[in-house]
């Protein structure tokens, strides 16, 4: 009979998740102020296609 393992945990650094979450709420905005109005709305264009 094989033992039960337990499968193993990590504990997340509490700093590493503050600034990967700050990065990700600034991101969408930066990269859409950096675009033309053209640029964005072919994006926008192509995500309803997607979906």
């Amino acid at each position: 009979m094989k033992p039960t393992q337990k499968p193993m945990v990590k504990e997340k650094n509490p700093a590493a998740v503050a600034l990967g979450r700050l990065g990700g709420l600034k991101g969408g905005k930066a990269r859409a102020k950096m675009l033309t109005a053209a640029q964005r709305k072919a994006s926008a264009q192509k995500a309803t296609q997607t979906q």
